[in-house]
């Protein structure tokens, strides 16, 4: 858009000298005068509906959304700001739940949680989500790491930094494209009862993935 309108300008630019030039040649004054009359005869039949069409400003075409690399190189080149709350919520949830896990697979982590944050049947927040159950005596506790009474300290300052930059990426919006809207996950070694009646919709890793086919509304 820039360039357009610089080229416009210098078009402009261009134009007023030929309007004020002098003009030598009267046989080239009258074809101009006609070219106009003509011109205007055309507008004049031309339907106001046509002239809306021709004359309204072109739409852009919507612009691809930008999708992460699922790759720990590009990640490191990604600028680091600070992480507040609720993106802090989600690093630690991924490092304790997903560290293991490809880079992919912790993105697709990252997708259950922000999936369930977005959907009326959890809480509406990512803390809330990641900490479900775990502060009034553990009665449905949706993640292990904050039930189970460890300290919940990064140490694996290599495994806590992707952590974070994936966390970041989520929590500003990146597209989830991996789990197809799942809002539950587990493990290939364990086999728990919900998983026979949820719908599939991902293995990457580790991990399976799924959602619950009855509860489709979403805030």
């Amino acid at each position: 858009m820039r360039r357009f309108m610089i080229m416009v300008a210098a078009a402009a630019t261009m134009y007023v000298p030929l309007l004020t030039a002098p003009t030598f040649a009267g046989n080239v004054t009258e074809q101009a005068m006609a070219l106009l009359s003509a011109e205007r005869t055309g507008m004049n039949v031309m339907s106001a509906q046509k002239i809306a069409r021709l004359t309204q400003p072109a739409t852009r075409a919507a612009e691809p959304a930008l999708s992460p690399r699922y790759d720990a190189a590009w990640l490191a080149l990604l600028p680091v700001a600070g992480l507040d709350r609720e993106a802090q919520c989600l690093a630690t949830a991924l490092y304790h739940e997903a560290r293991g896990e490809s880079v992919e697979g912790q993105f697709a982590v990252a997708e259950v949680i922000l999936n369930r944050v977005d959907s009326d049947t959890f809480p509406n927040s990512i803390c809330n989500v990641v900490y479900q159950g775990a502060r009034n005596g553990h009665p449905g506790c949706q993640f292990s790491f904050a039930c189970d009474g460890a300290s919940e300290t990064m140490r694996e300052v290599g495994a806590a930094d992707l952590a974070r930059r994936i966390a970041l990426l989520m929590h500003a919006g990146a597209p989830r494209a991996l789990t197809d809207g799942a809002t539950y996950f587990h493990t290939r070694h364990v086999s728990p009862r919900w998983a026979r009646v949820f719908e599939r919709t991902a293995q990457i890793g580790a991990h399976l993935f799924y959602r619950d086919p009855v509860r489709l509304s979403s805030r």
